[in-house]
């Protein structure tokens, strides 16, 4: 299958697709530049809103508005907040301090709770972790010793979550404890042999789809770990994909390509595959 391009090249970095299920778009990141992008597929229009620093994944808030990954914590935000950024009165939760380290990539469990995940911008190894961050707004550590924390996701029935850290060129599984929140017995399900395993989504089915960064393509994975589709984009960095029922949603980056080449990369991408999405979990503060 070929992903085919619905808007112009609208970010420089484009992460974390996400369902507004309320007001009915879409709504992604333009990472490094601290945008978030909504994305109508009614008109196609695409609007920019700039929130913080560095917008490195965003999901709903079960109380209205949503709960944003920033450099180096977490910001909570009111409904109105991303249709108009400049009157927006976030709630600042710091993680961590160390301004050789951002966050990267995350999402929430069945329970609430939102984690994101840290790298070095050095991309140096080891330095990065998994955060979770409460509905009481707590922060903890879940995962340490990471290099390039990145695609995360939950099982439909919840009882374990896929995992990417991506210079192993893996995407691993955990068991997931709900009472906890702690990701345990965490163990390799597919090897990657071509590109970066980078964000990722499930389908109703148990079918975990993970956007390959370098390889120009996405891979749908059974539950078994047997890969059974390919999706090809037709620029070589994507980055992540979500679901929005049966419409599957990839963004993709321009980082670190020559100036003039892929002039599409930086857009959002669809197809419709044939399998229907879960709807995205929201955070519980």
């Amino acid at each position: 299958m070929r992903a085919e391009q619905v808007t112009d090249a609208c970010t420089e970095h484009g992460e974390g697709p996400v369902w507004d299920t309320a007001g009915g778009v879409l709504r992604f990141v333009d990472m490094l530049a601290g945008a978030v992008l909504t994305f109508d597929p009614v008109t196609g229009g695409v609007r920019r809103s700039a929130v913080a620093d560095v917008a490195a994944a965003l999901r709903p808030r079960r109380s209205g508005g949503w709960v944003l990954a920033t450099e180096r914590g977490f910001a909570l935000l009111d409904p109105g907040d991303l249709e108009a950024p400049d009157d927006a009165t976030p709630v600042w939760i710091e993680a961590f301090t160390d301004r050789a380290i951002r966050m990267n990539d995350g999402g929430c469990d069945p329970q609430g709770r939102f984690y994101c995940g840290s790298m070095a911008y050095s991309q140096e190894s080891g330095l990065g972790t998994l955060y979770r961050l409460d509905a009481d707004h707590g922060v903890h550590e879940v995962i340490t010793g990471l290099t390039i924390s990145n695609g995360l996701c939950w099982t439909p029935d919840g009882a374990s979550a896929y995992f990417v850290d991506s210079p192993t060129r893996r995407v691993d599984v955990c068991a997931f404890d709900p009472k906890t929140g702690d990701l345990q017995d965490r163990r390799p399900f597919v090897t990657i042999d071509d590109g970066l395993p980078d964000g990722l989504t499930v389908d109703a089915d148990g079918g975990v789809w993970v956007a390959l960064y370098g390889a120009g393509a996405v891979h749908r994975y059974d539950r078994n770990g047997t890969l059974d589709l390919v999706v090809e984009v037709p620029v070589s960095q994507p980055t992540s994909c979500a679901f929005v029922d049966r419409d599957l949603y990839i963004t993709t980056t321009r980082e670190n390509l020559p100036e003039g080449a892929e002039p599409a990369a930086g857009a959002l991408f669809h197809l419709r595959p044939g399998v229907r999405g879960v709807p995205p979990l929201a955070f519980a503060g």
